[in-house]
This record gives structure tokens, sequence and C-alpha cells, in this order.
């Protein structure tokens, strides 16, 4: 693809005491990359230039003041460059700094991205730790880019080699999950999951939905009747539209039937239900897709793993497929939800 067909994608840098500087300058400069997408990275110069040190990479690292200034050459790290972390920062600790870098690196890919200046945003991971410490009280990345976009419902959706999940509630309590899901958002949730497999170029995905329950209640000797209530009207909605969506299935069913080919994504009721899955089956090539927001948002399936960072040993495998993710989502228009 020529310069003007390949996407732009804003690649934040994350958090700079984590393994996101590492990840993003090798995968920004790998050639199968480039030749997919012309990456910017939203972040510090410096930290780039130290990660790409102990990475081992001869690169260079360029600042620019917008997309109009990019150039493209091999090893060339184009970066808009906003200089918040000191030089000094040491890799592996807790930083209120980082995290507040973290966030304003976030805030200016989706100011770049609303306004269609680029055409991704691919993410590397940040701490939520040091996130709330530098003053910034989002559970992570999906929150804080729905809040940015003026989204009021997205949804998290995990990719792997051989499953697909998006999960109907995310970063909040069990006790409050089940509290919080009713048939309306499992309806919604599954039809964002629908139309981000038919973007992917799916044109009929098979969809199994989970239980809430053990067995899925069992016929009432598990649970409250939360599948009956809960589930089962969303996907006769859903049916009725003519979505493939099965359900409620025993979770652990449904997993071991999509991993074996039978559906093209898992609908998980709450987060230790799909993330447990995910990561056994492949977390190092995993990646992470906002469903529902107005720009396209892919990331890495890991965290900021302080204990390698600063190394040079991290593996770059999760934001090379997160970075071709996101390429291959701009390449085709949404094709129209049902209803």
């Amino acid at each position: 693809m020529t310069s003007r067909t390949r996407p732009t994608i804003a690649v934040t840098m994350g958090d700079g005491a984590g393994v996101g500087p590492e990840v993003t300058v090798a995968a920004v400069v790998d050639p199968d990359i480039t030749a997919l997408c012309r990456p910017l990275v939203i972040g510090d110069a410096l930290r780039l230039e130290q990660a790409a040190d102990v990475m081992g990479l001869d690169v260079n690292i360029v600042t620019v003041g917008s997309v109009d200034e990019m150039t493209e050459a091999p090893g060339r790290v184009n970066v808009i460059d906003l200089a918040l972390l000191p030089e000094d920062l040491p890799w592996g600790q807790l930083s209120a700094v980082a995290g507040d870098a973290a966030f304003r690196y976030v805030e200016k890919a989706a100011q770049l991205a609303l306004d269609g200046t680029v055409q991704a945003i691919c993410t590397a991971p940040l701490n939520k730790e040091a996130l709330h410490l530098g003053g910034h009280q989002y559970p992570g990345h999906t929150e804080m880019l729905a809040a940015l976009t003026g989204t009021t419902e997205v949804s998290m959706m995990l990719t792997a080699p051989k499953l697909r999940v998006i999960h109907v509630t995310t970063h909040i309590g069990l006790i409050d999950a089940i509290a919080r899901i009713d048939a309306g958002l499992v309806e919604r949730t599954v039809r964002r999951g629908w139309e981000a497999l038919r973007r992917a170029g799916l044109e009929h995905p098979r969809i199994g939905v989970c239980a809430i329950n053990p067995h899925a209640g069992e016929g009432g000797l598990f649970g409250h009747g939360e599948e009956e209530e809960k589930i089962i009207p969303a996907i006769q909605a859903l049916r009725a539209d003519d979505i493939d969506a099965v359900g409620p299935l025993p979770a652990d069913t449904a997993f071991y039937l999509a991993g074996r080919g039978d559906y093209d994504l898992v609908v998980a009721m709450y987060h230790d239900q799909g993330h447990g899955p995910i990561k056994v089956l492949g977390i190092e090539d995993g990646v992470n897709i906002t469903v529902g927001l107005p720009v396209i948002r892919t990331s890495v399936d890991h965290g900021t793993a302080f204990d390698i960072a600063g190394t040079g040993v991290v593996k770059v495998d999760s934001m090379l497929e997160a970075m071709r993710q996101a390429a291959s989502l701009t390449a085709r228009p949404a094709s129209g939800a049902a209803r």
C-alpha cells in the first residue's frame, strides 16, 4: 500500500515506567507493520530513545508536530513528543508522573482520532494505580476512551488465535456485575460484538452467550432465575433480527465449543469469566479491542510488567498483532448493525 492508502495509527506509549515504551518502539519500526500503516507515536521521545537502547534497536526517533510533518524511512520513529517524563524516571516503579503522562498520551490520540487526523488508536499498557495517583480516576483505557469521546456505553473485546470474547461487564466487583446485568445490556453487548465481527469480514458471525450461574442455572437449582430474567429475553430479541446468538450456555461448555470452532465469539458476563480462557489460550498474541467507540482502538492484552520493564526482554507479539488488527479494521467501513 502507498502512503496515501495506508492508515495513520496513533500509538500511545503507555506508562513510561513499564514495558510500553519498549513494545512501542519495537513495533512501530517492524517492516511488516509499516507495510500496513503509518505509525505515529504519542509519548515522550527521550523515553523512547531509552527503550530503544535497552531493546538493542538502531532507530531514528524524530519529533514531529503533526501528521503532515511525518516522513517515512526504515528505522524512523515519528513521535509527537509531549515531554512529560523526567530523564531519570525509574523503570518498574509506580509513578504519579508516569500515570498522568499515560493519560495525556491517550487524550491527545483521542483528539487526533475524533478530528480524523488519524484513522485508529493502538495503546500500549498503562498502570491503573499509577493512573489514579496521577489524578485520573478511570478503571482503564476502555472507560477513559469512552469519556474522552463522549460515548455512553462501550464493550471490551479480547481476541486470541483460537478465541474471541466480548464482556457484558468488566472492571467492577462480581456482586455489582450481576446486579448491573440486564437483558438490555446483554442485547446491546451482543450487537456491538456482531458489528465488530462483521467489520472484521465475517458475514454471518456465530455467537455463544455465557450463562451467569454454573450449568446455566440447572433448571433453577443454581442462582435465582438470572438466566431467564437477564439473558433469554436478549437472545430472543437478537434471533428475531437474524443475529445467530445461542445461549445461555454454561461457561465451561461455551469456551470449549468456541475453542473447537463452533462459535466466532463468546459473550462473557463478567471480567474473569472471559479473561481467564483468553489468557490461557494466547495472552502473548492477545489483543484488546474497544467496540462501540466512534474511533477504532486496539491494545495489547497484557499489563505494564514492571518486573521486567527496562530490561529489553519483553515480547512484542501482542503489540504487533494489535497494530495489525487496527490497520485491518480501518480498511473496512462499518457494516451497519441490526437495529
